[in-house]
């Protein structure tokens, strides 16, 4: 019997990129949720399902109780963010009703937070999983893969290049803004060290793409990663828009919010978004994650790993929904048998996640240096 699988925020931007990739699983009957009746039916229609597509309309805010009570899923996708300021209603309402529950949050506490409901969770036997996205969920697959080439794993240094041309949601817009400007910290060389959002201003030339301009971006990783893999003395993230013009201008504004000259840069994500399109021209639609793993090898030398994955025309929206997708998939065939509520690493290898974007322009690059 199919699983039935509700996406919240089904026919936003991510919502909808994971629909469109579950609906041709005849192991899954999707329901698209929203509070927009029209646009979740205008998904529903269009999408190619193996399966008839429910819709239910409702505020995850405040009538996800008897939503799930009527639906009846056996799985929950979170994709409504932002997760910053997020608390766990969403995930304790989905065990309360016995389903298994997955995000595609990237907040520095609510991530690695996820574990105070594992108790509960194993109880009902069910699988919770936060930020089954691009970070932990593909950041950890990457590292997971070439990890048994390293005796000692020192150093990882990685960020993400995201498109001018793609669509650019008011959630996504609001998070990357949060911490603008503000303190967080991150592990450089055997210490927890302050750091700003969106300052260390730089640029790096990446094969294929040319240069481009990255700073600071607080993640869950790099709260999760020194824990898990604890060689580690540096762990550096970066983010960085396409146009250099953007860049600059966020750089700038993250130096205003620091010495408190302009407030909190997510309230003014609404304006500050629709003045991003108005760069569109000088943009294209191809992004990036890059990483470099350092530390010595298994022969006792030292050893480099550059990893680029290049998504072009616009695929690399469907990275981020990748490792939620993936689990879901298996959730539904009763192939995963983990338990418990824990941030989303080491459940999706990288070949997995390869395989399932093999139909998309997305390319692949390692390159190692004894």
């Amino acid at each position: 019997m199919a699983k039935r699988v509700l996406i919240i925020g089904g026919y936003g931007n991510f919502g909808a990129l994971a629909a469109e990739r579950l609906a041709m699983d005849p192991n899954i009957q999707l329901i698209i949720a929203g509070r927009s009746a029209e646009k979740a039916e205008a998904l529903a229609k269009n999408l190619k399902a193996a399966r008839s597509v429910g819709i239910a309309i409702f505020d995850y805010r405040s009538g996800l109780e008897a939503a799930l009570e009527q639906h009846q899923p056996d799985i929950v996708l979170h994709t409504s963010g932002p997760f910053q300021g997020q608390d766990y209603a969403v995930a304790k309402a989905c065990i309360a009703a016995g389903c298994h529950y997955l995000d595609l949050a990237d907040a520095r506490a609510f991530v690695p937070g996820i574990t105070a409901l594992d108790e509960e969770a194993r109880a009902n036997d069910l699988l919770v999983i936060s930020g089954a996205s691009s970070v932990p969920g593909l950041s950890s697959a990457i590292i997971d893969q070439y990890l048994p080439g390293f005796q000692e794993l020192t150093s990882v240094e990685y960020g993400i290049g995201t498109a001018q041309r793609t669509s650019r949601g008011l959630a996504t817009t609001e998070a990357v803004l949060s911490y603008a400007g503000e303190p967080f910290e991150t592990l450089k060389d055997g210490h927890m060290q302050p750091v700003y959002g969106w300052q260390d201003f730089h640029f790096r030339k990446l094969p294929g793409l040319g240069w481009r301009g990255f700073a600071n971006c607080d993640i869950p990783d790099l709260s999760l990663l020194p824990a898990r893999y604890p060689s580690l003395q540096t762990v550096r993230f970066y983010a960085g828009l396409e146009v250099k013009i953007m860049q600059v201008g966020l750089w700038l504004m993250s130096w205003g919010h620091r010495l408190r000259l302009l407030p909190n840069l997510k309230r003014l994500a609404r304006p500050l978004l629709g003045m991003s399109r108005w760069f569109d021209h000088f943009g294209g639609d191809d992004s990036l994650l890059f990483m470099t793993l350092s530390g010595k090898g298994t022969d006792g030398q030292p050893r480099k790993i550059r990893f680029q994955v290049t998504a072009r025309k616009g695929d690399g929206l469907n990275i981020p929904i990748t490792p939620a997708v993936i689990l879901i998939k298996k959730l539904a065939t009763d192939s995963c048998k983990t338990r418990g509520a824990i941030p989303c690493m080491g459940l999706v290898s990288l070949e997995e996640i390869k395989a399932e974007l093999a139909d998309l322009r997305v390319e692949w690059i390692a390159t190692e240096k004894a």
